[in-house]
């Protein structure tokens, strides 16, 4: 009896520290990010993370004074991003993009939540996936 009660226990205290982390992960966007901070930087991307619970996309943007300086933006999970045409074929280190999104709640830290990707072709990826050309704008 004894044996068991410690078999149930251990397995509820495995299953609240799963909840924990998992809620802990998946967060609100007006948790970590200011909506009245939107950011545009044009730049190569340096990395790609297609990671659960969500993508990763960070970008080398030159300065003014031709230094480098990276900024990482949140995106969806790698599911959804794939649904709307994201796709590490399409979309990878090396590319010219444009991305729009809001600015992290710490000013101090160079990250943010995607919102929109430009490739130099012109496509733009957003909420819905791809459009091409004059009618993305």
């Amino acid at each position: 009896m004894k044996t068991k009660l410690v078999a149930v226990l251990a397995a509820l205290g495995v299953v609240l520290v799963a909840t924990a982390v998992s809620l802990r992960a998946h967060h609100a966007f007006s948790a970590e990010f200011d909506a009245n901070k939107p950011l545009t930087f044009k730049g190569t991307i340096s990395k790609m993370e297609w990671t659960n619970p969500h993508v990763w996309l960070h970008l080398d943007v030159k300065k003014p004074d031709g230094s480098i300086e990276t900024w990482s933006f949140e995106a969806g999970t790698p599911s959804g991003m794939i649904r709307n045409g994201y796709k590490a074929s399409v979309i990878k280190q090396g590319d010219e993009v444009t991305i729009t999104g809001f600015h992290a709640k710490d000013p101090a830290q160079n990250m943010g939540m995607l919102r929109e990707l430009t490739t130099s072709d012109g496509t733009v990826f957003g909420l819905f996936g791809p459009q091409q050309g004059p009618s993305a704008q």
